[in-house]
């Protein structure tokens, strides 16, 4: 696996390097080129170099290339799926039968949408034409988090090449692999030297030289929070337009109307990827009328989870990705222990399988504005809350400083149409989840980000909206 940068269309090594760990036994997987301002300098100019072309090339061929990407995609997802798996500790079913079809999903979604759905009627004001269109906004860079590496990085490359950027990507350091293949994909697909650069780097060492490069256009960032707020001053320095999207700590309600096998399957759900994803609900709000009942069912079925090598077929949960994230999430769940919290499930490391093995884990408890309440763990641990009126659930969920999404399940429409309405969430679910139409604005309030991707609102962030005023 070739583990050096991509600039201006072929391999750019560096003088040092860093170790690319396995979460699933610890060995070194790959020696990461280890980048700096040279490289990111390097990496800049290519794309810069490389957009006038890529921007005047017709949307015809623009959709071509990307189509051409996904058939590249399609044809290598066992690779694709597998590598990711090793890389960072994802299960490679779900690898194969969500992650990878979703990103050849998004290349294709965003190839039609430039054919077949950008640009708004022409309009006409006291005898003149107004005339919208979408300028490529230039050289993009987009930073993305280690957790489902190659969908996260598509759902940002693909609608950036398709208005007509050219991009320089970073991938997480802790599972940069993909991305890197993706390169490959994309020169094979007939994507022109330089529009896509992939940069390696370590730490925040060439993010944070990267954001604060003079000559970019657009920033897309998804990470921490305290992370955003670096990229954030930073591109405020240059005026350089952002667009954060920063995790979050969502609520699923379970109403006391709601259907119990469904609610089960959704909160059982949320250790899915061992709880890195930032869409997880992890504050379990039920009814206090139907909380037993409910408890009993998720505890039976969150014991039969099979926790193990995400590289087996019947493994339902992997490890965490890295030691120093497996000792975050412990550090969580060992001060609410501590401060008086019960583990209903789990609770700790999974002893028998030893390194970053985290048990899936439910937690009960807990005192009012606990920390284990409000903040982010993103692992495999979910905290259950009962609740008396539907008020108090509401106020419960957005008791948080983050807004990314929310589950709502009940069995009565106009309680789901009052309590969605009411919760801070840039999506709420009602009686599902995950559910993804890629027409569909995403993002979150709060602290959980700035602006929406997705359909239109991905060109609107990658693009320059022109209006043409024309006298009749």
């Amino acid at each position: 696996m070739d583990s050096k940068h991509w600039i201006g269309g072929k391999r750019v090594d560096s003088p040092a390097t860093f170790p690319d760990l396995s979460p699933i036994d610890g060995t070194v997987i790959a020696d990461i080129a280890r980048g700096g301002a040279i490289e990111v300098d390097a990496a800049v100019a290519a794309a810069r170099a490389a957009f006038p072309c890529w921007a005047g090339t017709s949307r015809a061929e623009r959709a071509r290339v990307l189509h051409a990407v996904a058939d590249g995609v399609e044809r290598r997802i066992d690779e694709l799926a597998a590598l990711e798996a090793a890389d960072s500790g994802s299960v490679v079913r779900w690898n194969r039968g969500t992650m990878m079809p979703r990103v050849v999903r998004n290349f294709r979604f965003f190839a039609d949408w430039l054919t077949n759905s950008l640009g708004h009627p022409d309009f006409h004001t006291d005898g003149h034409e107004n005339h919208v269109t979408w300028e490529p906004a230039g050289v993009c860079a987009l930073i993305t988090p280690w957790n489902a590496p190659l969908m996260l990085a598509s759902w940002k490359v693909a609608p950036a090449l398709a208005a007509g950027n050219s991009v320089v990507l970073k991938p997480a350091e802790w599972s940069p692999l993909t991305a890197s293949l993706l390169a490959d994909i994309a020169a094979e697909a007939g994507l022109p030297d330089g529009v896509l650069n992939v940069l390696q780097g370590y730490g925040d060492e060439v993010g944070a030289l990267l954001v604060e490069h003079p000559d970019l256009d657009r920033i897309s960032f998804t990470g921490s929070v305290a992370t955003g707020r670096l990229v954030a001053a930073a591109a405020g320095a240059n005026l350089t337009p952002v667009r954060l999207e920063l995790g979050g700590k969502s609520p699923l309600l379970v109403f006391a109307d709601a259907d119990l096998d469904l609610a089960v399957d959704i909160a059982v759900g949320q250790y899915a990827n061992a709880g890195q994803f930032c869409l997880a609900a992890s504050r379990v709000l039920v009814d206090a009328a139907i909380a037993d009942e409910f408890t009993e069912r998720f505890v039976a079925r969150g014991a039969e989870l099979r926790q193990g090598d995400p590289r087996d077929e019947q493994t339902d949960v992997g490890p965490q990705i890295h030691p120093e994230h497996f000792a975050r999430v412990d550090g969580f769940v060992l001060r609410s222990l501590a401060g008086g919290a019960t583990a209903l499930l789990g609770g700790g490391p999974n002893a028998d399988l030893g390194g970053l093995y985290y048990q899936p884990t439910l937690l009960t408890g807990m005192a009012e504005g606990a920390e284990i309440l409000t903040e982010e763990v993103f692992g495999p641990v979910l905290t259950l809350q009962t609740f008396d009126t539907e008020e108090q659930a509401v106020a419960m969920a957005n008791g948080t400083r983050f807004g990314l999404c929310a589950v709502v399940l009940t069995g009565d429409r106009d309680q789901a149409r009052r309590v969605s309405g009411a919760l801070a969430a840039g999506t709420v679910w009602v009686n599902c989840f995950y559910v993804r139409d890629l027409r569909a604005p995403f993002g979150g309030v709060k602290e959980s980000g700035i602006g929406r991707e997705g359909g239109t609102w991905s060109f609107d962030f990658f693009c320059d909206v022109k209006n043409t005023v024309t006298r009749h």
